[in-house]
């Protein structure tokens, strides 16, 4: 990355970032991969174990060893890791069921069946990918464009309120005596503000995270410095930064 990046300043702020975004994706789609994505089904974990964890663990790593490289080794270490795994979790789902039956007739037994009803309930929820959805009038909506639009209308009314508001267009009444002096973006500030910003996050649409400005060290600082002053030169910034993703959250309340 540090060697192919395109770390020259652009005349323009959209071919600038487009570039070294486009770079930083590439690169990391080969070092790590790209998952396959769609919906993931929900497992049960009630009953696992710090060995059922290890041989977990254990096998995930050999599985990303069998992906930078595919040896006959990988491949037979992979393979006995995924048998190992496999049995763990065959032995600790049975002695968690004996013991479950065992406690049955108990107190503790009770709680412990209404608790794995309830987990099982939730899972039985369609909250990943929503198939149908009642309009303003409770009409059930059921194919795809009308559910987007439906929630197109439902985030307007949210986000702009219920009276839509005259928008007024400003006059650019700017002179010379209003116009002040203003210094440019300086590395360290660049640089702090990377150490301030808290790791782990959500990507956002550019599927760039922090980790990856940190890891590429003072190159990434001096690159990020120079985008950051052409957009306030140029007054724009990236058409990529305007996208956003707004993800509705099921609270247990209401239909799903």
């Amino acid at each position: 990355m540090l060697g192919e990046g395109p770390w020259e300043e652009g005349a323009d702020v959209d071919d600038m970032w487009l570039k070294m975004a486009t770079c930083v994706r590439k690169v990391a789609s080969e070092v790590f991969g790209v998952s396959r994505g769609g919906k993931q089904e929900v497992k049960e974990t009630w009953w696992w174990n710090d060995e059922v964890q290890r041989a977990i663990k254990e096998k995930k790593e050999c599985f990303k060893r069998l992906h930078l490289d595919k040896s006959a080794t990988n491949i037979e270490g992979y393979r006995l890791a995924k048998r190992s795994a496999k049995r763990a979790v065959s032995v600790a789902k049975g002695q968690a069921f004996d013991d479950l039956y065992q406690r049955l007739g108990t107190k503790e037994g009770e709680k412990d069946i209404y608790r794995i009803a309830r987990t099982r309930e939730r899972k039985t929820r369609d909250i990943n990918q929503i198939k149908c959805i009642k309009n303003g009038t409770d009409r059930l909506l059921v194919k795809d464009e009308e559910i987007k639009d439906r929630w197109r209308e439902y985030f307007v009314k949210l986000f702009n309120g219920e009276n839509e508001s005259p928008t007024f267009e400003l006059d650019d009444s700017f002179d010379d005596t209003n116009r002040r002096f203003v210094r440019r973006i300086q590395e360290a500030e660049i640089g702090e503000a990377l150490k301030r910003m808290k790791g782990g996050k959500a990507m956002g649409p550019d599927g760039i995270p922090i980790e990856v400005w940190r890891c590429l060290g003072e190159r990434a600082v001096v690159w990020l410095t120079k985008l950051f002053n052409l957009i306030f030169r140029s007054n724009k910034m990236p058409k990529e930064w305007r996208r956003s993703i707004l993800v509705p959250i099921f609270k247990n309340k209401g239909d799903v």
